[in-house]
């Protein structure tokens, strides 16, 4: 199996790859054209990326049958294309989420003691020890929770390190306002701070930013979540309110931001924004983070050597399950529900042929196999075949499969 990592990636994955028998293309320096170009001419069956956008053009010109995104958002990466191509599209999800916490807290930190502006005016040789002084501290405050998956979930284990309580708007618990119960504690993997902080579920997005002081955004991308943090959420913070974003950029409206920090004092911490270079490095103006009480970093939420090493296992884990088994761990293109109705369920002997005459009496009777599991018993004698089909076989039909193969034993339909 041929892999092209077009992206920078760590040694260790990249020797891993290698030591599960995969032929390794280090390219991470593609982009567009030059993508496209080489994975029409190199012949790569995975493709490895972390940032680099993943086009129609880039799907079409090669034999591309794996796109592995090293990390958790796969925006960048042409889903919907990849799915009428047949092409499987895998994520790393949680592997970064320690990183991005992390971060999330150093933004907070950050703007409760305004440590850039002490930097660079201390750089600049102006000692302001009575300007500085002045700072709420985080113990005891409310820290409010947009999105509760692995990075949340970090989050609130560090805001129990701070004193601090937690207030949660989450899909998973839309329109609920309650304390968190020990179970769904258990379940999130936070039980054991409930014993020192409060945590709370707040039922809409706009009631839970007004419970609370600090609010942080670790929601994913997608078409329910884009836009998510717009004006009418910013008007109902209270003025002062630190907000951070290290999720997507597009979750978040920034000229409502903007003009909330402008109207309500917002104070804010930034790691992704509306408008990123597509390269790691390039000129970049944003009026928002020129706004005082603005601070931003450049989309290294997941940079940590620490991430890194564990994006890079994952990767291996998926490529190597893919070469070696065919199964592909963290797909997220593939169809919750398909448009099957009937499960046809074939008792047979283990016998050449078998399915074929089944499935040559479903293709004359114009009915699509959507899924199909052949389960062999011990011994390798006989077998049974769970065959969805996208509508209901005539009695006929059933009845010829079973008349013209004596190795068909028995047949049974299930409407699902």
């Amino acid at each position: 199996m041929k892999v092209l990592i077009a992206d920078k990636f760590e040694t260790s994955g990249i020797d891993g790859l290698k030591a599960a028998g995969c032929e390794v293309v280090y390219e991470p320096d593609l982009k567009e054209d030059s993508l496209t170009q080489a994975i029409a001419a190199g012949g790569a069956d995975v493709l490895v990326v972390r940032g680099t956008k993943v086009t129609a053009p880039m799907l079409d010109a090669g034999r591309l049958s794996l796109i592995v995104r090293a990390g958790a958002g796969y925006n960048t990466i042409d889903v919907a294309g990849a799915s009428t191509r047949g092409i499987y599209v895998s994520n790393c999800p949680g592997k970064n989420a320690i990183a991005v916490a992390e971060l999330a807290f150093g933004l907070i930190l950050s703007l409760d003691r305004r440590i850039p502006d002490n930097v660079a005016e201390i750089r600049g040789g102006t000692w302001n020890k009575k300007e500085y002084s002045k700072a709420q501290g985080l113990y005891g405050r409310t820290l409010v929770l947009l999105g509760v998956g692995a990075i949340g979930q970090e989050m609130i284990r560090r805001a129990a390190g701070f004193g601090m309580n937690v207030v949660i708007w989450s899909r998973r618990f839309d329109g609920q306002d309650r304390a968190l119960t020990d179970v769904e504690a258990r379940e999130l993997g936070v039980e054991s701070v409930l014993r020192s902080i409060s945590i709370h579920l707040a039922p809409t997005p706009a009631d839970a930013v007004s419970r609370g002081g600090i609010v942080s955004v670790h929601v994913a991308l997608s078409p329910d979540t884009k836009g998510l943090v717009n004006a009418s959420i910013f008007s109902r913070m209270k003025p002062g309110t630190m907000f951070i974003n290290t999720a997507r950029g597009e979750v978040v409206d920034y000229a409502a931001l903007a003009a909330a920090v402008k109207e309500r004092r917002l104070t804010v911490g930034l790691d992704v924004y509306a408008n990123e270079p597509a390269s790691a490095t390039a000129p970049f103006k944003d009026d928002l983070v020129g706004l005082p009480g603005v601070y931003g970093t450049h989309h290294i939420g997941a940079s940590t050597d620490q991430a890194q090493e564990a994006i890079a296992a994952e990767t291996v884990r998926i490529v190597r399950s893919y070469n070696e088994t065919g199964r592909v761990p963290n797909v997220v293109n593939l169809a919750r529900r398909t448009p099957a109705t009937h499960m046809l369920v074939v008792r047979h002997r283990d016998r050449p042929g078998v399915l074929a005459h089944v499935f040559e009496h479903l293709r004359k009777a114009n009915l699509n196999v959507q899924e199909t599991e052949n389960i062999v018993f011990e011994g390798a004698e006989a077998a049974v075949a769970r065959i969805n089909l996208d509508g209901e076989p005539p009695p006929s039909v059933c009845q010829r499969i079973k008349d013209e193969n004596p190795d068909v034993l028995d047949l049974q339909l299930v409407r699902l």
